[in-house]
């Protein structure tokens, strides 16, 4: 079993170290809770080893239908050993149902179905607050190739549609979500980072209850119920 050494990065989420191999990190998931690029902060008990958890169900649900993704094995609830990749810097929104951002530069109603599924390009950046970018930017700036671009598009619109048909069965809503990929050492391009709570939004199908991070961005209340109920949807725990 590998083991953690040097801590290489801690982000907003999670924290990642290097390991005896070269090409694989082990993610350890924190509760630490941010929101607004960082404006609003809490802790959501439990909240790492639930995202940790659903992540690895889904990225291993992912893979046997011909998504690569980082995911090589759990370690336990809160770690996860991955492949090593150079992290394209953008992440790709994919949206089916009008809500967030997206409802208050278009007015859009939360709740109404878009005509077609729309993906959306930031830049991750921090400090500029990840903007918006589209293609021209991201050729311009070289985030990536047109080829790669082109990749992440099609594997975006597929897990959209892997996700969104397993997610039904569970009485879950797949409203919009938001992915990242990255780049192994042989240049392939593969799904990184987590799909969890903390990166979709979740409602149920018949109530329309947001089960996600929502509420805690907008001070709902009954945040760490909501992710064990994710939990318990998907897992059956």
């Amino acid at each position: 079993m590998l083991t953690k050494k040097e801590q290489l990065y801690e982000g907003k989420a999670k924290k990642v170290f290097s390991t005896e191999d070269p090409e694989k990190y082990i993610v350890s998931y924190k509760d630490d809770a941010t929101a607004f690029n960082g404006l609003k902060k809490g802790t959501i008990l439990g909240k790492g080893a639930i995202n940790n958890r659903v992540s690895n169900f889904l990225m291993r649900m992912l893979e046997t239908k011909g998504i690569p993704t980082h995911y090589v094995e759990e370690l336990n609830p809160r770690e996860t050993v991955v492949r090593k990749v150079s992290i394209v810097p953008l992440e790709v929104i994919v949206r089916n149902i009008a809500a967030g951002s997206l409802s208050k530069r278009l007015g859009l109603p939360e709740g109404v179905k878009m005509k077609k599924t729309v993906l959306e390009y930031c830049y991750k950046n921090d400090e500029l607050g990840d903007p918006m970018v589209n293609e021209y930017h991201i050729l311009a700036m070289e985030f990536c190739t047109k080829e790669e671009l082109d990749l992440i598009a099609e594997y975006s619109l597929k897990i959209n549609e892997i996700l969104s048909a397993y997610l039904k069965q569970c009485n879950i809503e797949l409203i919009d979500f938001k992915l990242e990929f990255g780049k192994t050492s042989d240049g392939q391009i593969i799904l990184a980072d987590e799909i969890s709570p903390e990166t979709c939004r979740f409602w149920d199908s018949n109530t329309n209850e947001k089960l996600d991070k929502d509420r805690f961005r907008r001070d709902l209340g009954g945040v760490e119920d909501a992710y064990k109920e994710i939990l318990r949807r998907l897992l059956g725990e």
